[in-house]
């Protein structure tokens, strides 16, 4: 056979009707002979017979849930880390998710989300600095689909997955504060979303309390959120004449740190570097990167499971979780070298 094989197929092969082939193939087959059972199996591997499963789900009247998770670029080890988290709920759950990266697109986001709701997804989980509640509430329309707000959009309401980002940048200044340093450049992403605003908020906050003056007008570079964004960024950081940088994710520390090696300045000895996120390549870069540590993969599984509980629940309660951060300190910071 040259085409796709169906459930008919099979049934004609082996001479009995398209339920006993049914019922048999999806573990319900008990009142037929082993025979039967046996020959009806042989015939799906033999034709590598794979069902189709909007057609199961008409015959079994049943379905699996089916999620949307829209995240801004799933080539980043954080989002990966947090899509694993969520798929590890799914394996568990009977859901089927769909994932889509909008690599930063808020046109591609909108598009995207308009297409899960056609493809009458179950639920939708969320990751998107320029969606707020009322673009999502707007595409959304009448239907009935539950989502949940990961990691942004603080002041609305809604079910969210929330980091304490505030304290998370109070953890970096203080330690760095703690190192002797009062010379410190910023890293921030060209747009702010509400999440990055309170980490850099905390992170100034604290400094202030330490008594150490930021040069906002010089000392705060704008880069895109990326390796390439932090790696282009050093002839900036090194003009300054900081002797620490603070980047907005460990993304940009990666690549700053990249490129101050290659124009000569030394990580710590020089100027040391702190991210933010704890991705897996912290411990796999040269220094092993300083950071504060996000629980990416808690993260997921925390968003889908209350997603979970959304589609099941018939009560209209909004839900916030918050999850803890904490300093993880290793070899790309160290106190500031006196001079002799």
């Amino acid at each position: 056979m040259g085409k796709k094989v169906t459930i008919r197929d099979i049934a004609r092969l082996a001479g009995v009707s398209v339920t006993t082939v049914s019922q048999i193939l999806n573990g319900k087959g008990e009142r037929f002979s082993k025979k039967t059972r046996d020959k009806i199996l042989k015939l799906r591997d033999e034709y590598g017979y794979v069902p189709d499963f909007n057609a199961r789900s008409l015959i079994l009247r049943q379905s699996s849930s089916m999620i949307g998770v829209l995240v801004p670029n799933i080539t980043s080890p954080f989002f990966s880390t947090f899509v694993e988290g969520v798929q590890h709920v799914a394996q568990h759950e009977r859901m089927i998710p769909l994932i889509f990266s909008a690599d930063r697109n808020a046109e591609l986001e909108q598009n995207y989300l308009s297409q899960m709701l056609e493809r009458s997804i179950d639920g939708l989980i969320i990751a998107s600095a320029t969606m707020t509640t009322d673009t999502v509430n707007q595409i959304i329309g009448a239907r009935d689909v539950p989502y949940i707000l990961f990691d942004q959009n603080y002041a609305q309401e809604g079910t969210r997955v929330l980091t304490d980002d505030y304290r998370g940048g109070t953890l970096a200044a203080q330690h760095l504060a703690d190192l002797g340093h009062h010379k410190i450049a910023i890293l921030e992403p060209n747009e702010l979303s509400e999440n990055f605003t309170q980490r850099l908020t905390g992170f100034q906050d604290c400094l202030r309390k330490n008594h150490i003056e930021l040069d906002v007008d010089h000392n705060v570079i704008k880069a895109p959120l990326s390796l390439q964004g932090g790696y282009n960024a050093a002839a900036a950081v090194i003009k300054t004449g900081v002797t620490a940088a603070f980047a907005g994710n460990d993304d940009m520390a990666i690549g700053l740190m990249r490129g101050l090696k290659e124009q000569g300045v030394k990580v710590p000895d020089q100027i040391s570097v702190m991210g933010y996120d704890d991705i897996y390549l912290d411990e796999y870069v040269s220094p092993q990167l300083t950071t504060i540590r996000q629980p990416i993969m808690d993260l997921g599984i925390g968003a889908a499971k209350m997603l979970l509980n959304k589609i099941h629940s018939d009560q209209e309660q909004e839900q916030i979780q918050r999850f803890p951060v904490e300093l993880i300190q290793r070899q790309s910071t160290a106190r500031v070298r006196t001079p002799l």
